[in-house]
């Protein structure tokens, strides 16, 4: 059984609705849950912000938070996660903000991928260093990570 068909098993278990707000990976993690048949009773939906103005619009990131510590941190994956849960009618949501790559700095380097998770009242944030192994390899192994928190997030929840 697939990860995703795990979170499709576990969600409709649990009786809660999964949401996700996804910036680097551009709708994967979305596509991965909703390619499982019977997906429509626990999936609600998924933003995909790519930009700043996305993700203050659509999530409610506030605008400080971008300027303090950039689109790429945990603080505005947080931001996101909880963004996702206030804008959806979903208890549980994953985010991802990060550098897909090519490119980076020495600070955010090309792979650097931030997630952020909300589940009921509880809130995490983890930063993964995939390396630069490539766009594609970066964004598949993001929503991989993505769908692993899904399942922690789920198994939080009473």
């Amino acid at each position: 059984m697939s990860i995703a068909a795990q979170i499709i098993e576990l969600a409709q278990k649990k009786g809660v609705l999964v949401s996700c707000a996804e910036s680097c990976t551009g709708g994967l993690v979305a596509a991965a849950l909703t390619e499982v048949p019977g997906s429509s009773v626990m999936f609600d939906c998924g933003f995909v912000t790519y930009t700043n103005a996305a993700k203050m619009k659509m999530l409610g990131v506030r605008p400080s938070s971008l300027q303090m510590f950039g689109a790429v941190s945990e603080e505005v994956a947080r931001e996101m996660a909880t963004g996702a849960l206030a804008h959806s009618g979903a208890q549980v949501a994953v985010s991802i903000t990060g550098i897909a790559g090519p490119g980076g700095s020495e600070h955010k380097p090309e792979g650097r991928v931030c997630f952020g998770l909300a589940a009921g009242d509880q809130l995490w944030a983890t930063t993964q260093e995939f390396g630069a192994m490539g766009r594609s390899r970066v964004r598949t192994a993001a929503r991989d990570h993505a769908l692993t928190l899904l399942v922690q997030g789920l198994f939080s929840l009473p």
